[in-house]
């Protein structure tokens, strides 16, 4: 069967970038709001949750100077609800994936999946935070804000979130997921403000990240003014997003997906799609299909996000572990995202697959892209279809010459 001929192309996008993190975080704990909020002897608990999020491991080793330099003892709890196989041992083996060591971050990890119970929301829901957290002098949450894959809204993936499910454990993040869409597009957020008044949140430590997966700001805030800061740093978020080049594709292959790049495996804002059960899909961008062809070590076998995929390889199904996936998945309740598709012996098979698909178009008018995941779009493939239309663009560069796909001896793409 003929294939697509293809080019690289890249996108220049903009933003700021944080030069020196250490200086930074040194610089917004040195502010009058947050200053004395560390006093020497203190036993402080600094959040680590298992996003793949730029410098995340130098950010929290400087929190913990920084608390140490006031004479404070701090460590590092584990706050991410059911990931890592929701145990406690798990969740060590995702921070240590992620950089984030007892030697680099210079703080002992304590992790733990046992909970105090702490209240309850005005809607019934009991609040739930670490036991390790919750026997400390003081909470310092350290998050990505950024567009939450399952809904929109004010608040959707940053400090609130790592406050109420992460937090939580798994405890919490199944008396959230439980609700659906509704449970943490509406309750998560009165889950975190029950937390905020437990006395035991000091501070929060947001992240905003550019288009280029690199750190675009820090900020360092005081527990009483997270809501309000959340909100307008989530639109800062939102602002230098990267996104695919065109709305239309015929067939979109994705080399990787994994919890390094997104909480679903593959962004749903980058992909158009959601599958939630009841929940409208976005109208843009238009995909007919999606190809996925390996899953990342870093996702330790977890590979929710399959099911957002309409085609897959031997080479990614035999990666699956089951029992991590689906601790994830049936907590989300999103069930839909851990649904394996078609599973082909090759890169090559799936995308003649997925031709034989689309109905009669010749290759020479398949429109195609080729992606290393959902995080990283500066670089990316398009076919020869698509090349007039990118062309044109203010912010798109070609950067290499129309080429025939290139295979290994086994069918899989040759390196991007």
């Amino acid at each position: 069967m003929s294939l697509p001929k293809i080019v690289k192309i890249k996108q220049h996008f903009t933003g700021p970038s944080v030069a020196n993190i250490d200086e930074k975080v040194a610089e917004e704990f040195a502010k009058m709001e947050i200053a004395e909020r560390v006093k020497p002897g203190m036993s402080i608990a600094i959040t680590a949750g298992s996003r793949g999020i730029a410098n995340i491991a130098k950010i929290i080793r400087a929190a913990a100077d920084e608390v140490k330099k006031r004479g404070g003892h701090p460590f590092i709890v584990p706050s991410m609800g059911s990931h890592g196989g929701a145990t406690a041992e798990g969740q060590i083996e995702v921070l240590e994936s992620l950089g984030v060591t007892e030697e680099y971050c210079g703080a002992e990890i304590r992790s733990s999946m046992e909970v105090e119970e702490i209240g309850v929301t005005e809607a019934g829901i009991k609040v739930y935070m670490d036991k390790i957290a919750y026997e400390s002098d003081g909470v310092i949450l350290v998050n990505r804000i950024k567009a939450h894959t399952d809904f929109s809204a004010n608040i959707e993936s940053g400090l609130m979130k790592v406050a109420s499910i992460g937090l939580g454990n798994h405890k919490q993040a199944q008396a959230i997921h439980t609700l659906g869409v509704v449970g943490i597009r509406d309750h998560m957020p009165l889950v975190a403000e029950e937390v905020f008044k437990s006395g035991k949140i000091l501070m929060g430590i947001g992240i905003v990240e550019n288009a280029f997966e690199d750190t675009a700001e820090i900020e360092v805030i005081p527990v009483e003014k997270i809501k309000e800061r959340e909100e307008a740093l989530l639109n800062f978020s939102k602002s230098l997003m990267p996104k695919l080049p065109v709305d239309k594709i015929d067939v979109l292959f994705v080399d990787e997906i994994g919890k390094n790049y997104s909480g679903t495996g593959m962004d749903t804002n980058v992909i158009g799609r959601l599958r939630i059960l009841n929940t409208k899909e976005p109208e843009t961008p238009q995909i007919d299909y999606i190809i996925t062809s390996d899953l990342s070590e870093a996702s330790h076998g977890n590979a929710l996000g399959i099911g957002l995929a309409d085609l897959t390889t031997k080479r990614f199904f035999d990666k699956i572990d089951y029992k991590k996936m689906n601790e994830n998945v049936i907590t989300s309740t999103f069930l839909k995202r851990a649904s394996v598709p078609i599973v082909l012996e090759s890169d090559r098979a799936a995308i003649e697959t997925a031709l034989r698909g689309s109905w009669g178009k010749k290759a020479e008018e398949i429109r195609f892209m080729r992606i290393p995941n959902t995080l990283h779009l500066e670089e990316l493939y398009v076919s020869e279809s698509l090349l007039p239309e990118v062309e044109k663009l203010d912010n798109v560069e070609v950067i290499g010459q129309l080429k025939e796909m290139e295979f290994d001896g086994e069918g899989y793409f040759n390196g991007f």
